[in-house]
């Protein structure tokens, strides 16, 4: 529904002042337009760095709350949007597939959006909502009931509201779309429940779907309505009909290389988790057991959805190690154009963005445990012994083996974006130090029925940390500086041209660090768990930095004895807007 701040709008009408279309341009150019950022990931190549260096190492510590707002009611959860900034408005999501509108001055409500979801929707990992794409005079986001909606940018209406897929089936939606020349790209959620992945592109003036490119093998694309062509090749590395509930969800959505003229998505977990199933009991030869495409970073042609390459970062996948964190492009100190992605297994990543072939891995989390290394065509070298054991080879049939695994399946880093600075020529990468108890279960398919076969605890590594904030070479793999927290870090980090890297705790703490050596320069209590995405813009010559707090996510829900060192939080939903006042910016 909407629901309007009648003194707000009759101002706006009252001003009668129109304002320009985003275009392709403004997408393009994002990371560099200080006034508004319109893209998920501060630019389409999601290095969520920004130019702003009016708020620096020097004066950070003026930086003061200019406003602060409230989602209301009783849907908090937890809360990962990242804001969006654009003619004056900020615009946010909210758990429960909300979207608000917000004057950028006051922090006062313009208008509100509540999807009205349906019973028996089936989100895996809380009822969060990643944020929104801003594109002509609309806004789009994804809801929980697997839909995308287009709303008008100034009043909240309805534009068109279009289906993604069968929630019924346990698809759902929670990441921020991507928008390329015209399209709306998005994927989907869903991969506990035997789905299978896909990433989807539509008009965005009439939502109508232009293409589709499912990424599990077996499975037919379409273009303009036609099929167009097949996904891999049938059989080839998945056994009978496993490949027809595979997995491999595109839950976090994906990133575009401009120089390349390529979409990158990553791909989740292959379905069932029990890897016995998926190899019928032994590795196969070659790579007949690898499971494609899931657990991989996929390069797609944006105008057809056709398959340009892939990279799998965890073959015959068997700990949860989704593939689907994101693919950050950047260029190393040599000029070299590459991508950066850190997996959930433990390994990050450096991809060639012209064709995705591996150029080196390097362990970002202690005491991996899974593989022993990354052989030089980018595979993991299995520990064997270290994975689940298979329930037929039991005496009873109904559990394998018990291993402890590190990472745990919630990853050395989950779906928290980092930060890549062209300055420092760093990542910034949101970890967490932590491993598991698994074990595996016979299971058969259900829709609409969990899909696992699997059995899980999460315990930490250590007693005095599991957050850990790691400032990453990506040439040498060293990590230069390291922040620990006591409890797991779950929101996003964000660096500028000011040497500054912000993030936020579980434990309510928006911190800035010195991006160079990891100081703490400054902090503020918001009062719940910060797992959103930090953004920083100028307006009227003052430089602004937003976050939104609000503790949840999938740590409470699958957390473990982890969930219960951090059960004392207190969930929330408040957006904390900062600044730097001018008659402070030359401060210290």
């Amino acid at each position: 529904m909407n629901r309007f701040i009648i003194a707000v709008a009759a101002s706006v009408l009252a001003t009668g002042v129109a304002h320009a279309e985003v275009t392709e341009d403004d997408l393009r150019n994002d990371q560099s337009i200080t006034n508004q950022i319109v893209t998920n990931g501060m630019g389409r190549h999601l290095q969520r760095f920004s130019p702003l260096e009016t708020l620096n190492k020097d004066n950070v510590d003026n930086l003061v709350p200019a406003w602060a707002f409230s989602l209301g009611g009783e849907k908090q959860r937890g809360q990962e949007t990242q804001p969006l900034i654009y003619d004056g408005m900020m615009y946010i999501t909210g758990s429960y597939s909300r979207m608000y509108a917000i004057d950028l001055k006051t922090g006062a409500e313009v208008w509100q959006y509540d999807a009205r979801l349906p019973e028996g929707i089936l989100p895996c990992c809380d009822v969060i909502n990643r944020g929104g794409a801003i594109y002509g005079n609309n806004i789009y986001f994804g809801t929980l009931d697997a839909r995308i909606v287009a709303l008008d940018l100034k009043t909240g209406d309805v534009v068109w509201n279009k289906k993604i897929a069968d929630y019924k089936a346990g698809y759902s939606y929670t990441a921020a779309p991507l928008i390329v020349n015209g399209l709306i790209i998005t994927g989907n959620s869903g991969g506990e429940f035997g789905i299978v992945g896909e990433v989807q592109a539509r008009d965005a003036e009439t939502g109508e779907v232009v293409w589709t490119r499912p990424v599990i093998e077996g499975h037919m694309g379409t273009l303009n309505g036609e099929e167009s062509t097949m996904t891999g090749t049938l059989n080839a590395t998945w056994p009978g009909d496993m490949w027809k509930t595979g997995g491999g969800a595109t839950w976090l959505g994906g990133s575009y290389d401009a120089d390349t003229d390529t979409l990158i998505f990553g791909t989740g977990n292959p379905a069932p988790w029990n890897s016995h199933l998926r190899d019928a009991g032994t590795p196969m030869e070659g790579n007949k057991g690898d499971n494609l495409y899931a657990a991989s970073r996929i390069g797609i042609d944006p105008a057809t959805g056709e398959i340009k390459w892939h990279f799998q970062t965890t073959p015959r996948e068997g700990w949860d190690f989704d593939g689907v964190n994101e693919v950050v492009a950047y260029t190393d100190p040599e000029g070299n154009k590459r991508f950066g992605t850190a997996d959930r297994n433990g390994f990050f990543y450096v991809l060639n963005r012209e064709d995705g072939k591996f150029v080196a891995a390097h362990p970002f989390v202690k005491d991996i445990s899974w593989a022993a290394g990354i052989d030089e065509n980018g595979r993991p070298i299995f520990n064997e012994e270290n994975r689940p054991g298979n329930p037929a080879a039991a005496a009873d049939g109904n559990k394998g083996e018990t291993i402890f695994a590190v990472p745990s399946f919630l990853g050395g880093k989950n779906w928290m974006p980092m930060a890549h600075s062209p300055k420092t020529g760093l990542f910034y990468v949101p970890s967490n130090e932590w491993g598991m108890d698994i074990w595996n279960e016979p299971i058969t398919y259900k829709k609409g029925a969990a899909y696992l076969g699997a059995g899980f605890t999460i315990k930490p590594l250590f007693e005095d940390y599991i957050g850990s904030l790691k400032a990453l070479d990506p040439v040498s793999g060293e990590v230069k500086w390291e922040f620990k927290n006591d409890a797991p870090l779950w929101g996003g980090v964000m660096t500028t041209a000011g040497g500054l890297v912000f993030t936020g705790t579980p434990e309510g703490r928006f911190i800035a660090f010195d991006d160079e050596t990891g100081e703490e320069l400054w902090s503020f209590q918001t009062g719940s768990g910060i797992v959103g995405q930090p953004v920083t813009w100028e307006q009227d010559g003052e430089q602004y930095v937003s976050v939104i707090s609000g503790w949840g996510g999938a740590v409470p829900l699958w957390g473990g004895e982890v969930a219960k060192k951090v059960n004392y939080l207190n969930q929330g939903g408040m957006v904390w807007t900062f600044k730097l006042p001018k008659a402070l910016a030359s401060a210290n």
